[in-house]
């Protein structure tokens, strides 16, 4: 295996620009499907990872940025409470990672297993991805993400967004080596062609926009209604969080839940998080994609992050590169979402099989199947709604119910006693 650890800066740099480039599609896509200003998303991203290696003592090949699993959250809040109020709740979100790191330091990492078996975190992950379905659907047709104003005419943003759609698959499925991780950049690009050929793209903003240009930081508000309205959304990005903190690992031959520690890895995780939150950018959270391009590169030097960080920073600041992503039409990204959000509900699902959580158990069917009607139908109790009471339905009933080895599958008998 070779060392790059002692490569020359400028061969760092240009592998920290293709990590940057790995993660830019999902980096970007979320901040413009909820709202926020990409170029804040570019700025935090950099900064939560630049937080995270100074926690972790600079020692595991991860790249942080904005976090999917808070879309439908972050949407849902935004209409509810504003967007300062939201960034609160987000900001509170990251403070319960740095709870759940001192409670993995207090008393080892057995209590998550008994609190987010599988068949919490499954169901759970499943919700985030299919209740945003109608968002993908309505921008593939042209709408805005809440379906209530057609923007582009139906037909013509059809064939963008199956158009995209088709890129992006035939990328991530027949594309060979650093191409297969960026398809979403390919999609965007070959749907950026078509709709400026279709005539429904607006330049002006790129025209307009300064060449250097301040970043459109935003402060959060505190209310107690979107701060509990978020905490529980932030469960199931803490165990993706773990899951990718493993992958890694695996792809480099060492384990990080033992050094740097998981309790570490949650609380770089969190200040990232919180930190993100404070300017107004998307929560945090570790980059699956940049895990593959790791793989695939066999370039494991930890300070390849750090360039990618830096690189991520200086251009938040150049106002027309932001400008440009505002300009994606709808039906591009549209397109793009129904294969993303499909995806995060197939990791859901792959959670139950991998684990063979046995779901013909009535007390694992009660548990998924209440946990996807209350998610995806929406449904309210108190101050809790969708995502982040399905979260809270899932863990208490795993807890009430008798049974707690079947929570787990068959895998648990694989499993090794911490």
């Amino acid at each position: 295996m070779q060392d790059h650890s002692n490569d020359p800066v400028w061969k760092q740099a240009i592998a920290g620009s293709q990590m940057l480039l790995v993660a830019f599609g999902a980096l970007v896509l979320m901040p413009l499907i909820t709202g926020l200003d990409p170029n804040v998303a570019l700025f935090t991203a950099g900064l939560g990872t630049l937080i995270f290696h100074v926690v972790t003592g600079g020692q595991i090949p991860i790249f942080l940025a904005s976090s999917f699993a808070f879309i439908a959250p972050v949407l849902a809040s935004k209409g509810k409470f504003g967007m300062e109020e939201t960034l609160g709740g987000l900001m509170a979100a990251g403070i319960l990672y740095v709870v759940l790191s001192g409670l993995v330091r207090l008393k080892g990492t057995g209590f998550i297993r008994r609190l987010l078996p599988p068949v919490v975190i499954g169901p759970v992950i499943m919700t985030i991805g299919l209740g945003l379905a109608p968002v993908a659907v309505h921008m593939a047709s042209g709408r805005s993400g809440d379906g209530a104003t057609q923007l582009i005419p139906h037909d013509t943003a059809i064939w963008i967004a199956m158009i995209s759609l088709l890129v992006t698959i035939i990328m991530s499925v027949w594309a060979r080596g650093i191409f297969r991780l960026i398809p979403i950049m390919f999609g965007v690009i070959t749907g950026y062609i078509l709709s400026a050929f279709a005539g429904i793209v607006d330049l002006t903003p790129i025209r307009e926009a300064p060449w250097l240009a301040m970043p459109n930081f935003v402060a959060p508000e505190f209310s107690w209604g979107a701060v509990l309205f978020m905490i529980p959304v932030a469960i199931a990005p803490a165990i993706e969080h773990i899951g990718d903190v493993l992958a890694i690992g695996n792809v480099t031959r060492k384990n990080y839940l033992e050094k740097p520690g998981l309790h570490r890895t949650l609380l770089g995780d969190g200040l990232a998080t919180s930190a993100a939150s404070m300017l107004g950018g998307p929560p945090n959270t570790t980059y699956s994609e940049v895990t593959g391009a790791v793989m695939l590169t066999r370039n494991f030097n930890p300070k390849v992050m750090w360039w990618a960080a830096c690189i991520a920073m200086v251009l938040a600041f150049v106002g027309k590169f932001g400008a440009v992503l505002q300009t994606i039409p709808v039906p591009v990204m549209g397109g793009i979402l129904c294969l993303l959000f499909g995806s995060i509900a197939v990791v859901g699902l792959n959670t139950l099989i991998r684990h063979q959580v046995d779901l013909s158990q009535s007390r694992n069917l009660v548990i998924v199947g209440v946990t996807l009607v209350f998610g995806i139908g929406g449904m309210v109790l108190g101050h809790l709604e969708g995502i982040a009471l399905c979260a809270v339905a899932a863990i208490v009933l795993n807890l009430v119910l008798p049974g707690s080895r079947e929570a787990w599958g068959k895998a648990i008998y694989e499993v090794k006693a911490e």
